[in-house]
């Protein structure tokens, strides 16, 4: 086995180094984040750190880095305070992947990137319409982590919308009948497979497959 000391790790080239410790942390969700500024000029841009928060309230997170780096999404939920989060498919992942270039201000990544605005039940902010899974946040809170300038944004969720295949009867959602998938890195992308799912697990007992 490989044993690496930070020490070792801070020494690597600055890309290599990115590479390997955005890998380290495991396959993430894979969303698009649809917003607005104050004067209507859609944005959207990849995002491969959106986390559950909780489930009463329905609490969504995401970490948006250094302003320097990605100014426009939290600019604009700051100033409209909603947005919108998209999961990505197979069939549209080049285009997803391309929102993450520093596109200026005035420039709309949709028509960029080709994908289409859609603006559910008269939203505020767009919605990606090739997207099969997605769902509109307010925002409720931005906390800033000191340690290294990024923002930890939290939404609470007002509406979902998903295909009528994919919800199982206890509410769970199979991702994989949808499509969506799943990154590693920076610029790794992945279909997801279910091994299985468990029963809530409690002591001295065995969890069974849940079919």
């Amino acid at each position: 086995m490989l044993h690496f000391p930070i020490n070792e790790i801070k020494k690597w080239d600055k890309f290599y180094r990115a590479n390997f410790i955005n890998s380290l942390s495991g396959f993430k969700p894979v969303s698009l984040i649809g917003s607005v500024n104050n004067v209507g000029q859609p944005n959207l841009a990849m995002f491969s750190n959106i986390v559950h928060i909780g489930s009463e309230p329905a609490l969504i997170g995401f970490i948006n880095r250094p302003i320097a780096a990605t100014p426009h999404t939290l600019s604009n939920i700051q100033s409209t305070e909603f947005y919108s989060i998209n999961h990505v498919q197979e069939n549209f992942v080049k285009q997803a992947h391309q929102t993450s270039a520093k596109y200026n201000e005035n420039v709309n990544e949709f028509e960029e990137v080709g994908l289409t605005a859609i603006y559910e039940n008269n939203s505020k902010v767009p919605f990606v319409a090739e997207s099969n899974i997605k769902y509109l946040l307010k925002l409720v809170e931005v906390i800033p982590i000191k340690h290294n300038n990024t923002f930890l944004v939290i939404g609470e969720m007002i509406d979902v919308y998903i295909p009528n295949n994919v919800l199982k009867d206890d509410g769970f959602i199979e991702l994989e009948k949808a499509g969506s998938v799943a990154s590693s890195g920076i610029d790794g992308y992945y279909k997801c497979e279910m091994i299985n799912r468990l029963e809530y697990a409690l002591p001295n007992k065995e969890s069974k497959v849940i079919t």
